[in-house]
């Protein structure tokens, strides 16, 4: 929805889905599966492939769903913004804590900072505190919230804000009191801003 096909600057719908090892990076996974189903192109860096059972099993559909992963992220940031429409970041999200200064996070957050083309942060953009927000993290163009935009999204200053929490049951709604979204139809994600 942020970047619908048509609206994409190059002709090949191309877009970089960049992977961290904890939870955040398998959100990433489950995105560039749903980008091929919408014809999008995506491609997958995701250097620090998790252990655990659920996140190889999204790295095997990816594999057979015949998207490329990358060996290596180029630091030169010039051949990203050739080659990609937009970059999905998906490297650290509410863990930030755990992983900002770990290799190789603190590489590729250091080569995000750079990049020219629009960049999609999954939940929370890497490098941010989860309840203050920036302190030197990656600045999106686009927010995609889960479940419900967390404390730091009040600091988001990107072009558009989106939130994906349709799926959340009635219960979890009623005892976190949110406050979630109209959803129209049959859209499991809404914008909360309107494109700038």
């Amino acid at each position: 929805q942020a970047f619908p096909l048509p609206s994409l600057p190059r002709k090949q719908p191309t877009v970089l889905v960049v992977c961290g090892p904890a939870q955040n990076g398998a959100i990433g996974l489950v995105c560039a599966r749903h980008l091929r189903i919408f014809d999008y192109e995506p491609t997958i860096f995701y250097p620090k492939r998790s252990m655990d059972p659920l996140y190889r099993d999204f790295t095997t559909q990816c594999e057979k769903m015949d998207i490329p992963f990358l060996s290596y992220l180029p630091t030169e940031v010039q051949l990203i913004n050739d080659a990609y429409n937009a970059v999905v970041d998906a490297v650290l999200g509410a863990e930030a804590e755990a992983g900002e200064g770990k290799e190789p996070c603190a590489a590729i957050l250091a080569t995000l900072k750079h990049v020219r083309i629009p960049i999609v942060s999954l939940d929370v953009p890497s490098g941010w505190d989860v309840e203050a927000g920036s302190s030197g993290g990656i600045s999106p163009d686009v927010l995609v919230s889960l479940s419900a935009p967390k404390q730091c999204a009040r600091r988001f200053l990107g072009r558009q804000h989106f939130v994906a929490g349709r799926f959340l049951p009635y219960d979890m709604q009623k005892k976190f009191e949110l406050n979630p979204p109209e959803y129209p139809g049959t859209e499991c994600v809404v914008a909360l801003r309107a494109p700038r």
